[in-house]
């Protein structure tokens, strides 16, 4: 990991103080950004969300695809994790602890928002950064190109019915028509356009390709980062009353998380599968993809909404928790006795 990449949790912090200082000060222009939508999609949101989903989908290949045969354990192991487990265990955790443990502590209005918000950063598997925790347990690479291409192509068609469900096992409205339009806006579109820029792209050679992703890369962190701001510029308010509110939506993601990275883990040791395929396979369970949750989110309930701070809490605690993730793998790989696979340079 860069020296960006490994502090990404202070950095958020650093745009959650920014946010919230700029909102204080310029309450008038943050709420104009806001207003800015068609049919409940923010544009300026949009077009930087685009900017951080797009660097991210080009690393996929989906003609890795082929290549699931070859990992069929570990592959289904990560699918049983990601659409059988993960979503419903945190729409599980957000009843638990919404709405009974800290429900007393919480404003009453916002409680099936953060539900909701929680629900939307366990639907999805994350995309990107799962590349970066493979690199750090000596995963496979294939295995997880492979399951990263699969978990998006079932994405674009499973997203959608998979938050309706859980959040009318919630009681919570769905917003179907909302919701559809951000599955297009935010999953559909940007993998049709990131899959066009990288065949343009590998079209000049290899290298070329990995010098453009070099380029491009900063630009998604710093959409995010910048996508933080905004939102803390309108969720300062509730955060200044009450700045425990952030600890206790943590509380199970944190659960949720280390749970289903142990839960993959476990399983593929018992079918035999190697460890450079069950540590990345632990970690493509337990991530989320916060970009999208955090989108949708805005989406459906707006940006001072408890689902859109239930997100972005998401993204405040993915870097130390899954860096802890990789040093259990790394500390453990010994349970699955010598190494079958040495990763090419």
């Amino acid at each position: 990991m860069n020296l960006f990449e490994r502090y990404l949790t202070l950095w958020v912090g650093l745009c959650i103080m920014i946010g919230v200082l700029l909102g204080q000060f310029m309450p008038g222009e943050f709420h104009a950004i806001a207003s800015l939508e068609i049919a409940k999609v923010n544009i300026p949101v949009g077009m930087l969300v685009w900017v951080m989903i797009i660097p991210m989908l080009l690393k996929v290949d989906f003609g890795a695809l082929y290549r699931v045969k070859a990992h069929l354990r570990g592959i289904g192991v990560t699918l049983f994790i990601n659409w059988g487990v993960k979503p419903f265990s945190m729409a599980f955790l957000g009843w638990l602890f919404i709405r009974h443990v800290f429900a007393d502590y919480l404003p009453a209005a916002q409680l099936d928002s953060y539900v909701a918000g929680l629900i939307l950063l366990a639907a999805a598997p994350c995309t990107a950064m799962v590349f970066v925790w493979s690199n750090l347990v000596k995963g496979d690479p294939y295995f997880t190109l492979s399951q990263v291409a699969l978990n998006d192509t079932i994405m674009i068609f499973a997203f959608a019915p998979l938050v309706g469900l859980l959040l009318g096992i919630a009681s919570i409205a769905v917003p179907w028509d909302t919701l559809l339009v951000s599955v297009v806006f935010y999953i559909v579109i940007p993998v049709i356009l990131a899959q066009l820029l990288r065949r343009q792209l590998l079209a000049h050679g290899e290298a070329a390709f990995k010098r453009a992703m070099e380029t491009i890369a900063p630009l998604s962190m710093g959409a995010l980062l910048l996508t933080l701001v905004l939102l803390f510029a309108l969720q300062g308010n509730a955060l200044v009353a009450q700045p425990l509110v952030i600890a206790m939506l943590a509380v199970p993601i944190l659960i949720q998380v280390l749970f289903n990275a142990g839960l993959a883990y476990s399983l593929n040791r018992r079918l035999g599968v190697a460890h450079c395929v069950a540590a990345p396979s632990a970690l493509i369970g337990a991530s989320n993809f916060f970009e999208l949750a955090v989108a949708t989110a805005i989406s459906l309930y707006g940006f001072q909404s408890g689902a859109a701070l239930a997100t972005v809490v998401g993204v405040l605690v993915e870097v130390p928790v899954m860096l802890l993730v990789v040093r259990i793998a790394n500390a453990t790989q010994h349970w699955y006795g010598p190494a079958k696979y040495s990763r090419p340079d």
